[in-house]
């Protein structure tokens, strides 16, 4: 028996080994995947149909992408969207299967995202995301916010003219005989001015709240366009990006040759000719290292310097979505909770008159008082701070999703930073996979170059290179 600690060392080892083999055929299958993909002409029927299946996968996955593109992002309808759905993912299977430079050029556009222009694409749908989702929002709360001043303003006008009211009441509520010669409060509100002032700051908030409600539409609309037309025209940049190199690079020997690659060291081995990467140039990239150079690292670090000020830039918007909202909310409470003060006026007047006051006055006597005129009243009314007719909006929660969708975009487009470089050197791969016989011809072609290069440092005179190895 195995004791309780070889045991587990056992299960450990017999785990790991079944891992790896996993992971080996895994690593298999996705090769020879790619070696059918990859194959201009199916060798088999087996071949064929692995890559019919592997084209119609693809064309599915581009035209679901492009649904959710179209309906969720752009905001078109659902039927015109599933129609230019269905038709794209058509055309893209009838052009993977029938067309193998289009299979190349689908792939290439994957570490086409890596680059500068994958990049701009990403950067301007992050932009049009985050101003589609939060200034229409900013605009909304400072509308809300303009809602509260436009109630309060009117209601305290109200209470204000209603107080006139009634003091005038009042005020006449003293003299009810009109007797000539009497002394009283006099308050006199022209009725037609104070509606008319009324009227005025009404459509004062009004107009103020229309332009709100006005440059809000138009900002969501306009940011939507933009998004649409800028979005097309980068992906359509994508496209012609990968078209762009996969021209160059079949038809340029010396465009993106700069690349020690395993076809070019098993050439070098064959000819006896491995002295010439000794000591490699500083424009030779081995296509296997992983390591930057500090060139590349330090372009890295200076556009990564640029990404975080896009990222503080987002961040100050989105904390100015969230400061608008609690603005907004605590307006919205402010008036609602604000209360009717009940006011009562009471009004005591007693006039009396004296007949000859001096001769009491002369016995030490009170005068005698004659009563002229008494009143005693009570009138009631409330203050309302904010008008009854006047509906408060609420304030708009600021959206989640959106903010991060813009973040999670930003990030991918810093992670491209730092991915360019592989980018570069998947989109030679991928090109070398699908020609092989073009990379053969760049193969020699690279060869020659390091060759008189070599001559060069050497000072002998360079050797003629037969006509296939430059061609």
């Amino acid at each position: 028996m195995r004791p309780p600690g070889g045991t587990l060392e056992h299960l450990v080892r017999t785990g790991w080994r079944y891992w790896y083999l996993g992971l080996r055929k895994a690593l298999a299958l996705l090769q020879a995947t790619w070696i059918t993909y990859s194959q201009p002409v199916p060798a088999s029927c087996g071949q064929l149909l692995t890559q019919i299946l592997l084209c119609g996968s693809l064309a599915l996955a581009a035209a679901s992408l492009t649904y959710c593109w179209l309906a969720s992002s752009l905001l078109y309808p659902l039927g015109p969207s599933a129609v230019v759905a269905t038709v794209c993912g058509l055309l893209a299977f009838l052009g993977l299967v029938l067309v193998p430079p289009a299979r190349c050029l689908f792939a290439l556009s994957v570490p086409t995202l890596g680059t500068e222009q994958g990049r701009r694409l990403l950067l301007s749908w992050s932009t049009a995301t985050l101003t589609i989702a939060v200034v229409p929002n900013i605009l909304a709360n400072l509308r809300a916010t303009g809602q509260v001043l436009r109630c309060v303003t009117e209601g305290s006008l109200e209470s204000l003219l209603n107080t006139t009211h009634w003091l005038q009441t009042a005020s006449q509520a003293l003299n009810p005989d009109g007797q000539a010669g009497s002394q009283g409060l006099t308050l006199q509100a022209q009725g037609d001015s104070a509606a008319a002032f009324r009227l005025h700051v009404l459509r004062v908030t009004q107009q103020v709240l229309e332009d709100f409600s006005g440059l809000e539409s138009s900002a969501r609309v306009v940011a939507l366009g933009t998004q649409r037309v800028v979005t097309g025209l980068f992906m359509l940049g994508l496209l012609l990006d990968s078209a762009w190199y996969l021209h160059r690079y079949l038809t340029d020997l010396r465009f993106d040759n700069i690349y020690a690659t395993r076809q070019l060291t098993q050439r070098l081995a064959e000819v006896g000719a491995t002295h010439l990467t000794a000591s490699p140039p500083a424009w030779l990239l081995w296509a296997a290292q992983p390591r930057l150079s500090q060139a590349e690292l330090l372009s890295c670090l200076v556009r990564l310097g640029l990404f975080t000020l896009l990222l503080m830039a987002m961040a100050v918007t989105v904390a100015m979505d969230y400061v608008a909202f609690l603005l907004a909310q605590a307006a919205v409470d402010w008036a609602r909770e604000l209360p009717a003060v009940p006011v009562t006026l009471t009004i005591k007047y007693n006039a009396a008159y004296t007949i000859l006051g001096f001769l009491p006055f002369l016995f030490n006597r009170p005068p005698l008082e004659n009563p002229y005129l008494s009143a005693h009243n009570s009138f009631q009314w409330e203050l309302r701070f904010t008008a009854p007719g006047c509906p408060l909006l609420p304030a708009r929660r600021p959206h989640t999703a959106a903010p991060l969708a813009a973040g999670a975009l930003q990030l991918a487009a810093c992670s491209t930073v730092l991915l360019e470089t592989y980018a570069r050197r998947l989109r030679h791969s991928i090109a070398a996979s699908f020609f092989r016989t073009q990379e053969a011809k760049r193969v020699r072609h690279l060869h020659a170059r390091l060759q008189r290069r070599y001559d060069r440092h050497r000072g002998q005179p360079a050797q003629p290179q037969d006509a296939s190895s430059c061609s």
